[in-house]
């Protein structure tokens, strides 16, 4: 491992970038634990493409600082540690399978024999073990992106970026994608992962960030967030002012469409008391059902409609 090891894997301060007169990061703040998956999520133009740049060294921001296991991003000897897919990427079309894996394991300064032990593991790791001798010009968009993937872990990585990781791949190259980023946190490497398949975050992080407009508007532990947040659907009558106004003491967002009425709680622990002082308030109830938010419906709530993802 590297150095530094009791610092986060990630620590933003108030990363801020400026492009003329448009600001794309307006200033990020955030921590991320070892040996975490951490879902980066925001509508297109939120930033976050920009920031995985400044947090990895690749561009320099107009104010604000970041570290990564324990030093600045441009510290060479904690690049050696980092594996980076991006979103979009250019490989070398002429290069075979392997040859192409070999160059970037050269650039990391690996011995040749690790190498040579290396590459076919990873290969049949991102299931192209059978292109190995095959050039990247006939790769398909889905084989392009796994031979990416093999790419970032080919150094071992404490600390994985992937941008849009499942981008062109079928359901079962996603769910390839996905156990392979389970090993590595099994492993104990961080993963920070940029992802608008929703489903996928849901299925694969541990917590998450919803951005808007380069700043952080939430960070939350997804199974804490998906479970705590609960939408409620009440039918009763007489539907009031009062009765509506009182129903904020146990949640926020209450709505009513004649006698059917809607709001979020954070605890389903507080459903009982709710109905109890309805039922006290003099209405008659006739239904009460929870519901839990899926991701994408957080996200919609969180982010706001102009974030909701196409």
């Amino acid at each position: 491992m590297t150095p530094h090891t009791d610092e986060p894997a990630i620590i933003t301060e108030n990363l801020r970038k400026r492009y003329g007169k448009k600001v794309a990061v307006v200033g990020l703040t955030l921590t991320v634990e070892r040996g975490e998956v951490f879902g980066f999520l925001g509508p297109n133009g939120a930033g976050k493409t920009t920031a995985i740049k400044m947090m990895l060294g690749l561009t320099r921001p107009t104010a604000g600082q970041a570290r990564l296991l324990g030093a600045p991003p441009g510290d060479w000897q904690v690049r050696r540690h980092v594996g980076f897919l991006p979103e979009h990427f250019r490989f070398h079309e002429w290069m075979r399978a392997n040859e192409f894996l070999d160059v970037h394991g050269q650039l990391y300064g690996m011995p040749r024999a690790e190498r040579r032990r290396r590459i076919p593991e990873l290969l049949k790791l991102v299931g192209l073990a059978d292109e190995a001798h095959r050039k990247l010009g006939q790769f398909s968009k889905g084989m392009l992106q796994r031979i990416g993937l093999a790419q970032a872990l080919l150094n071992q990585p404490d600390l994985l970026f992937l941008d849009e990781p499942t981008s062109g791949l079928d359901p079962l190259g996603r769910r390839l994608v996905r156990n392979i980023i389970h090993q590595q946190r099994d492993r104990g490497v961080t993963v920070f992962l940029n992802s608008h398949l929703l489903s996928e975050v849901e299925v694969t992080c541990d917590r998450v960030a919803f951005i808007r407009k380069g700043q952080v508007v939430r960070v939350a532990d997804l199974n804490t967030m998906v479970q705590g947040d609960t939408q409620v659907e009440l039918r009763f009558t007489p539907v009031t002012p009062d009765l509506l106004q009182g129903l904020g003491q146990f949640g926020q967002n209450v709505h009513a469409d004649g006698n059917h009425v809607t709001l979020f709680v954070q605890n389903e622990e507080q459903l009982p008391a709710m109905a109890a002082w309805l039922v006290a308030q003099g209405a008659r109830l006739y239904a009460l059902t929870p519901r839990r938010l899926s991701l994408e419906e957080m996200f919609v709530r969180i982010v706001g409609q102009e974030g909701v993802v196409q």
